[in-house]
């Protein structure tokens, strides 16, 4: 009986084992993968002597309702250059296309830069910023060698070519601080890593700026790096106390020439006191919002821009638009300046790190800023500056500038994550189960209620 219950047993154990490839029923599968040779001691070694290749994220979509955004924007822009010119244009050219003509030509040319500049990887431009930023520092140099009617040097001129490189210095302080911001974020509470960095850099623009005597730029450029240290973490009663360092500078200011500064202060306070001395288009501006009513005296027709208001496709050009939509078509540009910087944030939230984020806030803010500054001193609410309104008013190298700025926030929405609104529609548009479903929950199964929405989200952006 032993002897049975043993030979059963190793029966058993012969019946349990399995040779290579055997399935759960005893069947030999067929070997069909291909053994693969030993690779040569050579081989080896220059296979672990090869350098890891670095892998970049995947370019994606671009951010098609910001791009949308800049084509109606630069469309209507389009379009009021076009009326607030021709009577200039007329007058000085005689023919009402000349002006509009030539910035359809930079608009292209800055449609053009802005798709190949979206394709551009954006990590370029951190290993390159301070390449970057002294080639502008140069170039804003060179215009002083370049001497204007009004006595300024704020133009550079090749041939029949001018550029004012003022605003290619704008991108290239964007880019600069948002380097340092994403080397030193961790302390930017302190003086020595969230001030002094900055001020090295800042310092020299603002001493060229003040040569080619452009104090509107100058305070643009405060503006945008005060906000992008802000946002970035710097103490706010730091950034105050160089306010008293930035008021001692004006004697120096005034003795360089700058008189016409206590001329505008002056005009803004009371601007029909002497209107043929400082204060004559602030006026005139002043008039032509007035005539546009609630809805306008209809597009075309303004009669302000008939060389009462000097230069309205330039600075002035939203006192032509006020003339002609009227309020509802003045309060619809200012919702769509508001939807763009609105639209630039949601990228900036949702960008891959934090250079990247930065890079956006500083072209947002400047957007914003810019279009502030403008259409406040339209509305004489501060004294006179020449800021241009962006996407509208007409010049080459700021609209060429401006639209290629457009191309490196749209390439960094290429990489830019999804919102959590976004994933949670597509989930349920596909058909997802979400993750915390039962494995063996039944098909007709009543669906749980989702979590109430209250709007908030927090997403920080990671280190470069």
């Amino acid at each position: 009986m032993a002897q049975i219950n043993s030979s059963a047993r190793n029966g058993r154990r012969s019946a349990g084992k399995k040779t290579a490839g055997q399935g759960a029923s005893g069947y030999k599968r067929p070997d069909t993968a291909r053994r693969r040779k030993p690779a040569s001691r050579l081989q080896s070694r220059t296979i672990a002597k090869k350098p890891a290749r670095k892998k970049y994220p995947r370019q994606g979509r671009m951010d098609i309702s910001f791009f949308f955004l800049v084509v109606v924007l630069v469309t209507i822009g389009l379009v009021m250059v076009f009326s607030a010119s021709y009577a200039t244009s007329l007058y000085e050219n005689k023919s009402g296309l000349t002006l509009v003509l030539k910035q359809s030509v930079f608009v292209a040319m800055g449609l053009v830069a802005m798709y190949v500049l979206s394709y551009i990887p954006y990590q370029l431009y951190f290993k390159l910023y301070k390449l970057i930023y002294f080639g502008c520092l140069l170039l804003t140099a060179v215009a002083l060698l370049f001497h204007d009617s009004r006595g300024a040097n704020r133009w550079i001129k090749f041939g029949g070519f001018t550029f004012q490189p003022s605003e290619l210095m704008k991108f290239g302080l964007i880019i600069t601080f948002a380097a340092l911001i994403s080397i030193n974020f961790r302390q930017m509470g302190t003086i020595k890593k969230g001030i002094l960095p900055f001020m090295m850099y800042l310092m020299p623009v603002l001493l060229v700026i003040v040569l080619q005597r452009h104090v509107s730029c100058i305070l643009l450029m405060l503006l945008i790096c005060g906000c992008m240290m802000l946002v970035a973490g710097s103490r706010i009663y730091y950034l105050a106390a160089l306010i008293p360092l930035g008021l001692l500078a004006y004697p120096i200011i005034r003795m360089m020439g700058f008189t016409y500064i206590d001329t505008r202060i002056a005009a803004w306070q009371n601007p029909f006191l002497d209107i043929q001395n400082g204060s004559w288009q602030v006026v005139q501006s002043l008039y032509a919002i007035g005539s546009g009513g609630l809805f306008g005296v209809g597009l075309g027709n303004s009669t302000q821009k008939f060389l009462w208001v000097s230069e309205p496709q330039n600075d002035f050009i939203f006192a032509i638009i006020c003339e002609e939509l009227g309020l509802i078509g003045a309060l619809a540009i200012i919702l769509l300046f508001v939807l763009f910087v609105a639209s630039g944030l949601s990228i900036a939230m949702r960008a891959p790190d934090k250079f990247s984020s930065m890079v956006v806030i500083g072209v947002v803010f400047q957007f914003g800023i810019q279009a502030l500054l403008n259409i406040a001193v339209v509305t004489n609410s501060m004294p006179t500056t020449g800021i241009s309104l962006p996407f509208f008013s007409a010049g080459g190298s700021a609209t060429l500038m401006q639209l290629a700025q457009i191309g490196v926030v749209l390439n960094i929405s290429r990489y830019c994550r999804p919102s959590i609104a976004k994933t949670d529609t597509d989930a349920s548009e596909s058909g997802d189960a979400p993750k915390n479903a039962p494995k063996n929950a039944p098909k007709n199964a009543p669906k749980e209620k989702a979590p109430v929405d209250t709007g908030i989200r927090i997403i920080s952006s990671h280190d470069i």
